[in-house]
C-alpha cells in the first residue's frame, strides 16, 4: 500500500477511537445523573436553592476537595440518615441514543444506582466495597460472588476485594500470573466485558475460578472503567445459568463505572491536602515562557502507542481549537493536534521514547495572528523524554535569526566569506567563513587590508597591491583572482571588493568578500586536459578509420548493380555502422564456381577496426578458396574455426552462414556458425528457415556443424544479412525477427520489392553496427527465358 495512505487509514482509526471514548463518557454520563440529580435534590431539600445553583454548589465543592463531581455527589447523598431519601426532582432523561424514549425499567435502574451510590461513599477499602457490591447486585443481577482483580506493572493480577467467596478459594486465587486463557485479563486488554454464559463451551476456552468451576455456571468480567485506562476488573459469579438479561448487563455496567471512581479516590489525597505531583507540575508549567507541554503515552493492550495525554501545558501552548494552557490539560494529542497522526513528528515522538534521545523536528513555517494581522513564523519542535513521558516545545525562531543563518548558509556553500575594514579606525572585522577560506586559525587577529598582498604567493603579489592601492586612494572596487600557498596546495582565491566614501569622496571604509574558486579552477584544468585527450583520440580513430575503410574497400568491393549467378538475382548492400570507426567485420561473398555452381557467404566478426578488417579478409577468402577446392560446407566451418583458434588472438570470434546452389538441381544446400536464419519469401509467405546444427567460429575446438538443403522454386527470395539488421539496444532478438519478417512482408515481397526500401525501413534509428545483407532472387520462367535470350544474344 502506499505510505500516504496508511497515515490516512491510521488518522481515521484514531478518529473513530476518539469518537467512541466520546460516546462512553455520554454513556457514563448519563447512567450517573440520577446520582447526580439525588444529590441537587439534597441541597435543594436543604438550603431551598434553584437546581442550577445547587449544581454550581456541588462544583465548587468538588474542585475545593480535589474531587470529581460523581465523588461529591456521593459525599452528599451520604450525609443523609439511613432510610431518608429526598424528593429530588424529576427522572433524568433518557439515555443518549435511546431514540427519544426512556427504555423500561430504566428509573428503577436510576434509583439502584443511587443507593449504589450512596452506599459507595461510606466504604474505605476495595475489599468492602466489593461486599457493597454484592449487597445490592444479588438481588438485582442474581449475584453469588463478587471479585476485584488489580493488574500489576508486570502484567498479572492481584486480588484486591471479594465477597461471597470461601476466604481459602480467595487465597488460593490471590495471585494470577499473565496466562492465556484468564478471562479478567481479556478484559482488561480489550476493553470490553467479559460475558461467560455457558459453562461447558468457556471451561474449554478459560481457566475459571471455583473448586469444582461448576459451581458458578455464569459469569461476568467488567473493565473498570471501560477504555484503554482499565486497571482493575470487576467479577460477578452467579450459581445459575443462562445469560445475562440486557438490563443486567446495563446495570453491571453502570456499576462498574461508579466503582471505578471510587476505587480512584483510595489513592488520592484527602480534602486539604496538597496536590499531588500532577499539580506540581502544572504549577511549574504555568510558570514556564514559551510553548510546552507534558505528554504520557497512551498504549494499546499490545503495548502499542496509540495516543498520547497531555498532562501539563505553559500558558502559551495552543491546539487547532484555541484551547491554551490549563483547558489542554487532559486532552488527547491526536484530539488536540489532529494533523500529526502519520506525519514525522509522530514517529519523532516514538523515537524519543524508545531511544531516550531527544528528537529535533524540521523547521516548518506556520501563520500567527499578531495584532489581527497574520504573521508567518518558523517553528521547530522538539521531544525530550522526560520519565515514562515526553516533554514537547516550540521554538520560535526570530527574523533576525534566520537572516543570519542565511547569510551563513550563503558563505558556506558559495565558499567565500565576508570582509570589512574601516580606514578610519583600523578595525577588521571578518565572518568565519573568511578564515576557512585564506586558510587561517579561527580566532586570530584578522590581516590589515594592506596586509592582504602579503598572503598570495609571489608572482600574484603585485595585481593584489595594485587593486588595494587604487581602491584606498580613489575608491576604485575590484575583482582580481590571486593564489595562496596552504598545507593543502595552492588555492585559487578571488577577492570583490569596494569603498564607502564620505560625502567629499573620500574612503572611509571598505567591505567585500572573497572567494575560494580552488575547485572550479581544477575543473577548468581537468577538462581542458580532457578535451586535448578527446583531440588526440579522435585523431587516432579517424587516421584508423580511413585505413580500416580503404582496406576494407579493397578487400571487398561492392557491386554497383545487381548482378547473375547461375540464374539468380543477387543483389548486395553493406552499411557501416554509423557510431565508433565504422568500419567492422561483417562481409559478403557472392561468386560463381568453376563447375557452375554459385557460392554465397555472409559472415560477421566480432569487432571493428583493422583487426576484424584483418580477420575478415582472412575468413572471407579462406572460405572461397576452400569450396572452390572441394571442401564441403561443413568441412569448411570446421577448419575455419581451426584457423580462428590457432590466430594471433585466439578470443576473436565470428559467425557465417555458407550456401552452394546447383543450378542443375535448383538446390541450394547451406550451413551455418551460430549466424541468424535466412528468410525465405515464396508466394506471398515469410518464414525464417530452420537452422542445422553449428556453433560460432573460434568457440570451441570440435564443433559439429551439420547442412540442409533448400530447393528454390520461380520468385522464391531469399534473405542472407547480419545481425545489425535486426539488433536494437534494448530490444530482444525475437522482436527484430519479427520486426524483419513484418517489413518484408509489407515492402518486400515479389520483384517489385525493393532491398534499399527495405534497409529504410529496418535502418531508421542510428545504426550501431554493420549491416550486410545479400538479396537472392530465383527469376519468374518466363523472366528467366527472356534473361537467357538477352545473354545468347
Amino acid at each position: 500500500m502506499d505510505p500516504g495512505t496508511n497515515a490516512d487509514l491510521a488518522a481515521l482509526v484514531k478518529v473513530v477511537a476518539r469518537q467512541r471514548a466520546e460516546m462512553a463518557r455520554l454513556r457514563d454520563l448519563a447512567a450517573t445523573s440520577a446520582v447526580l440529580e439525588r444529590a441537587k435534590g439534597v441541597l435543594m431539600a436543604v438550603t431551598g436553592c434553584t437546581p442550577s445553583a445547587a449544581h454550581e454548589e456541588l462544583a465548587r465543592r468538588a474542585r475545593d476537595g480535589n474531587r470529581t463531581l460523581l465523588e461529591q455527589c456521593w459525599l452528599t447523598l451520604g450525609t443523609l440518615p439511613p432510610g431518608q431519601e429526598p424528593a429530588g426532582p424529576p427522572a433524568p432523561p433518557p439515555a443518549v441514543g435511546s431514540g427519544g424514549s426512556a427504555p423500561a425499567g430504566s428509573t428503577d435502574l436510576a434509583e439502584v444506582l443511587g443507593r449504589v451510590g450512596r452506599d459507595l461513599v461510606r466504604v474505605g477499602s476495595p475489599h468492602e466495597l466489593a461486599g457493597r457490591l454484592l449487597d445490592h447486585l444479588a438481588p438485582q443481577a442474581g449475584a453469588d460472588a463478587v471479585m476485584l482483580y488489580e493488574r500489576l506493572p508486570e502484567g498479572g493480577l492481584r486480588l484486591i476485594g471479594y465477597a461471597g467467596l470461601d476466604p481459602t478459594l480467595a487465597a488460593q486465587w490471590r495471585q494470577v500470573p499473565p496466562l492465556a486463557g484468564i478471562p479478567a485479563l481479556d478484559a482488561l486488554r480489550s476493553g470490553e466485558p467479559c460475558w461467560l454464559e455457558d459453562i461447558a463451551t468457556d471451561r474449554t476456552r478459560y481457566l475459571l475460578i471455583g473448586d469444582p468451576p461448576e459451581r458458578w455456571l455464569s459469569r461476568a468480567w467488567l473493565p473498570m472503567p471501560a477504555g484503554d485506562a482499565s486497571h482493575v476488573a470487576l467479577g460477578v459469579l452467579r450459581r445459575r445459568s443462562g445469560p445475562f438479561e440486557p438490563r443486567e448487563r446495563e446495570l453491571l455496567r453502570a456499576a462498574a463505572r461508579l466503582c471505578a471512581g471510587r476505587l480512584r479516590a483510595f489513592d488520592d489525597p484527602p480534602a486539604g491536602a496538597p496536590g499531588g505531583v500532577a499539580q506540581t507540575v502544572q504549577a511549574l508549567f504555568d510558570a514556564l515562557p514559551g510553548a510546552a507541554i507534558l505528554l504520557s503515552p497512551l498504549r494499546s493492550p499490545t503495548g502499542e502507542v496509540e495516543d498520547y495525554r497531555i498532562d501539563a501545558a505553559t500558558p502559551e501552548a495552543v491546539d487547532v481549537f484555541g484551547r491554551t494552557g490549563r483547558d489542554m490539560v487532559g486532552r488527547h494529542i491526536l484530539e488536540s493536534y489532529p494533523s500529526v497522526a502519520g506525519e514525522p513528528l509522530w514517529q519523532g515522538y516514538l523515537q524519543a521514547l524508545e531511544t531516550g534521545v531527544p528528537f529535533e523536528g524540521e523547521p516548518f513555517a506556520y501563520q500567527d495572528v499578531v495584532g489581527e494581522m497574520p504573521v508567518t513564523a518558523t517553528y521547530t519542535v522538539r521531544a525530550a523524554p522526560l520519565g515514562e513521558g515526553l516533554v514537547v516545545t516550540w521554538l520560535r525562531h526570530a527574523p533576525m535569526d534566520r537572516q543570519e543563518q542565511r547569510l551563513a548558509d550563503v558563505q558556506r556553500l558559495g565558499n567565500l566569506g565576508w570582509a570589512n575594514w574601516n580606514l578610519i579606525t583600523q578595525e577588521t572585522s571578518w565572518a568565519t567563513q573568511t578564515y576557512a577560506v585564506l586558510g587561517l586559525t579561527p580566532g586570530q587577529e584578522p590581516v590589515r587590508l594592506e596586509g592582504l598582498p602579503g598572503l598570495a604567493l609571489p608572482e600574484d603579489t603585485g595585481s593584489l597591491a595594485h587593486a588595494i592601492d587604487e581602491l584606498v586612494s580613489q575608491g576604485r572596487p575590484f575583482d582580481v583572482p590571486f593564489r595562496i600557498e596552504t598545507p593543502a596546495g595552492v588555492r585559487h582565491l578571488r577577492m570583490v571588493a569596494e569603498a564607502v566614501t564620505a560625502p567629499d569622496g573620500t574612503p572611509v571604509e571598505v567591505h567585500g568578500f572573497v572567494q575560494d574558486l580552488t575547485a572550479q579552477r581544477s575543473a577548468e584544468l581537468a577538462l581542458v586536459e580532457s578535451e586535448r585527450a578527446m583531440l588526440l583520440q579522435r585523431g587516432i580513430l579517424q587516421a584508423e578509420r580511413a585505413l580500416a575503410a580503404r582496406l576494407q574497400h579493397a578487400l571487398l568491393p561492392l557491386p554497383s548493380k545487381p548482378v547473375r549467378l547461375a540464374g539468380l538475382r543477387v543483389e548486395v548492400a553493406y552499411l557501416p555502422a554509423q557510431s565508433g570507426i565504422h568500419v567492422g567485420g561483417d562481409w559478403f561473398s557472392a561468386i560463381e564456381l568453376p563447375d557452375s555452381d554459385a557460392l554465397f557467404v555472409v559472415g560477421d566478426v566480432a569487432g571493428h577496426g583493422i583487426d576484424a578488417v584483418a580477420t575478415m579478409a582472412q575468413l572471407r577468402f579462406t572460405a572461397k578458396g576452400m569450396v572452390s577446392t572441394g571442401s564441403s560446407l561443413t568441412g569448411a566451418l570446421a577448419r575455419l574455426n581451426q584457423l580462428l583458434l590457432h590466430s594471433r588472438d585466439s578470443q576473436i570470434t565470428a559467425t557465417m552462414v555458407l550456401a552452394r546452389y546447383d543450378p542443375d538441381r535448383q538446390v541450394l544446400a547451406w550451413a551455418q556458425a551460430g549466424h541468424p536464419p535466412p528468410l525465405l519469401v515464396r508466394r506471398g509467405e515469410v518464414r525464417f528457415l530452420d537452422r542445422p546444427g553449428g556453433m560460432l567460429l573460434g568457440a570451441m575446438a570440435a564443433p559439429a556443424f551439420e547442412s540442409l538443403d533448400l530447393r528454390l522454386e520461380p520468385g522464391d527470395r531469399l534473405l542472407l544479412y547480419t545481425d545489425g539488421l535486426v539488433e536494437r539496444p534494448g530490444e530482444g532478438l525475437d522482436a527484430g525477427f519479427a520486426r524483419l519478417a513484418e517489413a518484408v512482408r509489407a515492402h518486400g515481397c515479389g520483384e517489385s520489392g525493393s532491398l534499399e526500401t527495405l534497409l529504410a525501413t529496418m535502418l531508421a534509428d542510428e545504426r550501431r553496427d554493420d549491416v550486410c545483407v545479400l538479396d537472392i532472387r530465383m527469376p519468374l520462367e518466363e523472366d528467366a527465358q527472356d534473361a537467357t535470350e538477352a545473354a545468347d544474344g
